[in-house]
């Protein structure tokens, strides 16, 4: 590539840019490792795109701080060339970092459902704990406000009180309420209820090496979340043996549950069929019991029969459950 002067004047140079004057970018390791990295490929199919025309976007700042455009701003430091900054000036804490990033990620096609589902929930988490926070705030704020008033004392904030939780914009109420649902959060991240559901089980249940194998594409969603219920020892040998041994696991779990279904569906059927009943028939027959009143002994019984009737109707809930 030909160095910088040979380029000629700005306007006949290949691509847009500004040489900034001398400034400080610093790096936050937690905003860099916030959002998966590219894979090997990605990262030299980027690389060759800035060789060839140059660094298109301008990395994104907060403060000094580098917000959006780790990868672009360590190749053109790499190769000793120009890029444009900009910074944002609506970020008034971390959180709204996160929020922003969540947002710029979901709206990129090239990352995967895995991480749109774990995006997806991140922004909810946020979100949702802001709410309680700014709930909690009103609340206290409330309570102190007529303590106060009761006893004829003017509120006075100790001096080294945590500064109040910034309200929810209107944008971010409305996110809260379009979030609050396993459904409207899938339709957020572009992704079925169910695979919110498995990815959710996933960050809950998997060993750290079946989130990697899942943020890899080693493994489906489907694969790890009913690997994931797995004890950890046995997650962390499927994942050693590869692709098919996951699978097998996967299998295996399933095989097993089917099991365990058609078990408990002959169960109910055997307890539900004609002259058989789910319950301990020598206790449903118990006439008086010693020292017990007639009265005493007809309420019991009366009790014990509406017990069991509830029981049956749920039984045979159960095995219309089974059967559907």
């Amino acid at each position: 590539m030909a160095p910088l002067s040979a380029w000629g004047p700005v306007a006949a140079r290949p691509f847009p840019f500004a040489l900034l004057p001398a400034m400080n970018i610093t790096v936050n390791e937690d905003l860099r490792a916030y959002i998966d990295p590219l894979t090997p490929e990605e990262h030299d199919a980027l690389e060759r795109s800035i060789l060839a025309e140059g660094c298109r976007d301008a990395l994104v700042l907060w403060g000094d701080v580098l917000v959006d455009g780790h990868n672009r701003y360590g190749i053109c430091t790499k190769h000793g060339l120009p890029f444009q900054t900009v910074q944002n000036t609506r970020f008034k804490s971390m959180e709204d970092v996160h929020l922003w990033m969540i947002d710029q990620h979901l709206g990129r096609r090239s990352v995967s459902d895995f991480q749109r589902g774990v995006l997806a929930l991140r922004k909810k988490e946020i979100l949702t704990t802001r709410a309680e926070a700014e709930v909690k705030a009103k609340a206290d704020a409330a309570a102190a406000a007529k303590a106060a008033a009761e006893a004829a004392t003017p509120v006075t904030p100790p001096a080294e009180a945590e500064p109040a939780p910034a309200p929810l914009t209107p944008e971010e109420r409305a996110e809260v309420a379009a979030l609050a649902s396993r459904e409207a959060l899938a339709r957020a991240a572009r992704i079925s209820p169910a695979t919110v559901a498995q990815i959710e089980k996933i960050q809950k249940l998997a060993a750290p090496e079946l989130v990697e194998a899942v943020k890899q594409g080693a493994v489906s969603i489907n694969t790890a979340a009913t690997v994931a219920t797995l004890p950890v020892a046995e997650q962390v040998a499927a994942v050693g043996e590869g692709k098919k041994g996951l699978q097998q696991a996967a299998r295996q779990v399933r095989d097993s549950r089917k099991k365990e279904r058609e078990a408990r569906s002959a169960e109910v059927v055997e307890m539900l069929s004609e002259g058989a009943a789910p319950w301990d028939a020598e206790g449903a027959q118990d006439g008086p019991r010693e020292g017990e009143s007639p009265e005493d002994t007809i309420t019991r019984l009366l009790a014990t029969v509406a017990g069991l009737r509830q029981e049956r109707a749920a039984l045979q809930a159960q095995l219309a459950a089974l059967q559907a």
